[in-house]
């Protein structure tokens, strides 16, 4: 726990001095680095670790999002150009594009949460997931009965509810900055709803390596996916929300 606690505060402290500084080319270095930790573990978990081949494209990719008016644009692109690679090549190996689509293209929404919606949209996000994982924690250790489902069994549906209740409430009040309150209590919700299954996902894809955390970087805290999976989806939700009803 205590060594839980330190890395938390220093990542804490980290995030909140980039959102402070709020400056682009920051950030993205920022989303850089933990977008590779995360490409690296995402590779082990899909037990791909012989594919070092894949990071110099990963590298690039995250080199054109930066001057790129749309990143999340990029990851059709790459679909196009696999597909048309898979066509040509009829043997090539349709694992090589599993990093690509989880976790590359929900960096590439972080990224564009940034690019079209400044730094309170990320502020939010934040706010929203951080509360969804805290609030289920310990709503699930104070009432948790009923198991939500096999994939993470420690997760319960009094947590699961209490997590998103909580981060909606608060969600709401802090995207009053960016909406009106209707879309700030949806958007709130929907988003929390969606970093639950972020998380999900991949408690699924240790569960299926057979692994308890997906690295060991972040003392006490486990990988850098086991941070950041309910962003991963719940990034391109608010991306795909905001451009909706905005």
């Amino acid at each position: 726990m205590a060594k839980r606690f330190i890395t938390g505060a220093v990542l804490i402290a980290v995030v909140a001095l980039i959102a402070w500084v709020d400056s682009f080319w920051l950030t993205w270095a920022f989303f850089g680095v933990i977008y590779l930790f995360a490409f690296y573990e995402a590779l082990n978990l899909y037990g791909m670790k012989e594919h070092n081949n894949l990071y110099f494209w990963a590298l690039i990719l995250w080199v054109v999002a930066a001057f790129y008016p749309n990143p999340d644009d990029l990851f059709f692109v790459v679909a196009i150009i696999f597909a048309s690679f898979l066509a040509y090549h009829k043997d090539y190996d349709t694992k090589n594009f599993l990093p690509f689509l989880y976790p590359a293209a929900s960096f590439l929404f972080l990224l564009s949460l940034y690019k079209d919606f400044g730094m309170d949209a990320l502020i939010w996000l934040v706010i929203i997931v951080a509360l969804t994982d805290i609030g289920a924690y310990f709503v699930g250790k104070a009432f948790g009965r009923r198991k939500f489902c096999d994939t993470s069994p420690n997760k319960t549906w009094e947590g699961v509810i209490g997590g998103v209740l909580i981060a909606t409430v608060a969600g709401s009040y802090y995207g009053l900055v960016l909406v009106d309150t209707a879309f700030s209590v949806v958007i709130s919700l929907l988003v929390s709803v969606a970093s639950v299954f972020g998380d999900l996902f991949e408690s699924y894809l240790k569960r299926r390596a057979g692994v308890k955390d997906s690295g060991n970087i972040l003392p006490g805290h486990g990988g850098v996916l086991d941070r950041v999976d309910g962003y991963l989806f719940a990034a391109p939700s608010m991306v795909i929300l905001l451009r909706g009803l905005l």
